[in-house]
């Protein structure tokens, strides 16, 4: 694709095939992870911040009812032209669209309380705390240039409607300042997922699913560790890469 070096790549064993960038934000388990925790209820309206290549909203194309309404938004030109290829070759552009858009702008783009759920793998770094990567592109998805966490939930509780759902994954050791920007825009934390490399190692990401509006009171689910003392692949990893059943 003119303007980006890219390749295509078999994501779920060749389920969904992605264009993705050779120097930028590409298909990790983090993606995996947050597109197999998201739950959506049939006609919501779906929204994805920082699509970037639009994997995770082509990825809940294939496991949520197809009467849910997808929609990505990327501040990154380039990675909106790759995420429209990537639905029209999937045969998903009539469920899925990606707009040109900065996150902060919300407001002029939508309405409030728009959505019934918001799905974002947001920036994990901010410029100050992180060593610059040499790709551009990569530094705008990971390090936060042109967003940061607290942008991220000003948007999702703009968003979002009353008793509407914020699914996101974000670095472990950050989780006390993710919850604490949730809570205090009153996007309450009700599920959480603690992601650890395995049994004896730390947790190094966290899946939360948080409800605007919402009562007290959460759920902590068990740890999801990607490998077991053996070093083989949990059945809890190879479920997140797998459809629902019928949807393979």
């Amino acid at each position: 694709m003119e303007g980006i070096k890219a390749t295509c790549d078999n994501v779920l064993y060749g389920a969904l095939k992605a264009w993705q960038p050779v120097d930028g934000p590409r298909v990790t388990v983090d993606t995996i992870l947050l597109a197999s925790f998201v739950q959506a209820r049939r006609r919501d309206n779906l929204i994805e911040l920082g699509s970037a290549t639009g994997v995770i909203s082509l990825l809940l194309a294939l496991r949520l009812p197809q009467s849910i309404r997808i929609e990505g938004l990327e501040i990154q030109k380039e990675l909106v032209d790759l995420a429209k290829r990537n639905a029209l070759e999937n045969e998903l552009e009539e469920r899925v669209r990606f707009s040109l858009g900065d996150l902060r702008e919300v407001k002029k783009m939508y309405a409030p309380q728009s959505f019934d759920v918001v799905v974002t793998n947001p920036p994990y770094d901010e410029p100050a705390r992180s060593r610059w990567t040499k790709s551009f592109s990569d530094a705008t998805a990971r390090q936060g240039l042109y967003c940061s966490l607290l942008d991220v939930v000003r948007a999702s509780r703009f968003l979002l409607k009353n008793r509407g759902h914020l699914y996101m994954i974000f670095r472990a050791q950050r989780a006390a300042e993710l919850l604490w920007n949730l809570t205090q825009n009153n996007i309450l934390p009700k599920r959480i997922r603690l992601v650890h490399p395995r049994p004896d190692k730390k947790a190094s990401m966290i899946l939360v699913d948080a409800v605007r509006s919402a009562g007290t009171g959460v759920t902590i689910e068990p740890p999801l560790f990607i490998y077991d003392e053996q070093g083989y692949f949990t059945p809890d990893l190879l479920a997140a890469y797998r459809l629902p059943e019928g949807r393979a």
